[in-house]
């Protein structure tokens, strides 16, 4: 039974996904069909066509391969125009005839193709999918947020160390085994500052330590500590003042150095809170960051992926997966032996955060990403201000079509990658539970 619940739950989450890319590629038509661009497709997947249906100038269907979608703008790059017959205006050309051939004289005519519209008409246009993702990924982050609530560090000691270091042939006792601290114990404050929250009592311990003047960092020296707590079946009180350590924390402006930081020697428990926007927010705005360094990491995890493949290694948990693994984790999720609502938070969560990680990945201002579009638009307006404030002739749309060689090459390497990702996850998965 168990395994058919993992199945359903796989295959749920599968056409989730593609649920998410039909909104997506919807927060582009709506914003098109508002502004009179026509629209010839709306398809989801693709490859051959499963089923279609032609809905006055447009036609909606389904494709064979779920691995995205696609809105079929009319005149995505403007026609032919006159210049130096270089190598790269013959690839543009030759890229532009796939395109031109298709569109009649009445649609050039029209004023209704999509590179003929202003420039904030095309940037809405573009920017709406990724609109639409990060709304969803929002709304399901919330959702989850609210119901069941985000893991925190509280302020309750879990465990406390004895030593400073474990390795070392001598114990030196640590300030919380010195003064007393036990496990259960809350942290109110620290050297006769009371704190409401762990990051802010963090904060101020690892600032607990002294760089004597034209010492160098490893001579830094910890200051004295003084810890207010909540002891249950006792109340607050303030333990001795006992002398401090000093740690030593990666230093964010240089990977190389290491930054003199004051230690404790506890263990901080973990507490379910229900938290609101704001949070919600801030959390989401730490998964972007951790999204676009996967996006930049991309190429290497592929061809970790793919050595892991043939030599049998196990995948790196934090690696990137298809949409074929991201369904085979959620199925394992349901299968997991946890509360129900635990499941159905994290299974929430992993689609908040494909939508989140597909926001990101198509603001790469590169084509065929909607960032690509974005960006030319954005150059396109740049060099019409500057002509009119150089009182010269309006230098007319961007002639995007020169960058279709480059939207094949990340195309190309997208499906690549995406192959080879979808492979692994069948036969050499990531392996979280």
């Amino acid at each position: 039974m168990t395994l058919v619940w993992q199945i359903l739950a796989a295959v749920l989450f599968f056409a989730l996904i593609l649920v998410s890319v039909g909104l997506h590629e919807l927060g582009h038509f709506i914003p098109s069909k508002l502004f009179g661009v026509k629209v010839r497709q709306f398809f989801i997947g693709f490859g051959k066509t499963l089923w279609s249906r032609q809905r006055g100038e447009t036609e909606y269907g389904v494709k064979l391969l779920p691995l995205g979608g696609y809105v079929s703008l009319v005149g995505m790059v403007p026609p032919y125009r006159e210049g130096k017959n270089t190598w790269l205006k013959r690839l543009a050309d030759s890229s532009r005839e796939g395109e031109w051939e298709q569109i009649t004289e009445e649609e050039a005519s029209s004023g209704r193709l999509f590179y003929q519209r202003p420039v904030w008409q095309r940037l809405i246009v573009m920017a709406a999918g990724v609109t639409m993702n990060l709304v969803l990924a929002f709304c399901l982050f919330l959702g989850v947020n609210l119901s069941y609530g985000q893991y925190q560090n509280s302020q309750t000691v879990a465990r406390v160390a004895e030593c400073v270091d474990a390795a070392a042939a001598v114990c030196e006792p640590t300030p919380a085994a010195l003064a007393g601290l036990a496990a259960g114990d809350t942290l109110l404050g620290l050297n006769g500052v009371r704190y409401a929250t762990w990051a802010d009592f963090s904060a101020a311990l690892r600032a607990n330590v002294a760089l004597p003047a034209g010492a160098a960092v490893s001579e830094a020296v910890a200051l004295p500590v003084s810890l207010l707590i909540d002891r249950p079946g006792v109340g607050e009180l303030t333990l001795p003042t006992v002398p401090g350590a000093v740690g030593w924390a990666a230093d964010p402006n240089d990977a190389s150095a290491v930054l003199p930081i004051g230690y404790l020697g506890v263990v901080i428990g973990r507490e379910r809170v229900r938290v609101g926007p704001l949070d919600t927010a801030a959390q989401m705005f730490s998964l972007v960051g951790q999204a676009a360094q996967a996006i930049v990491r991309l190429p290497k995890s592929t061809f970790e992926a793919t050595v892991g493949l043939v030599s049998g290694a196990p995948r790196d948990e934090s690696g990137p997966i298809s949409v074929v693994g991201a369904a085979r984790v959620a199925g394992e999720v349901a299968a997991v032996d946890a509360p129900l609502s635990a499941k159905i938070a994290t299974y929430v969560s992993l689609l908040a955060s494909i939508n989140l990680f597909v926001a990101v990945l198509n603001l790469v201002p590169l084509l065929p990403f909607d960032g690509g579009h974005i960006a030319a638009a954005l150059w396109e307006a740049l060099r019409r201000a500057a002509a009119r404030r150089r009182g010269k002739p309006d230098p007319g749309p961007v002639d995007s079509a020169k960058l279709l060689p480059v939207a094949y090459v990340v195309g190309g390497l997208l499906v690549l990658m995406g192959a080879i990702l979808i492979v692994a996850d069948i036969f050499n998965p990531v392996q979280l539970f």
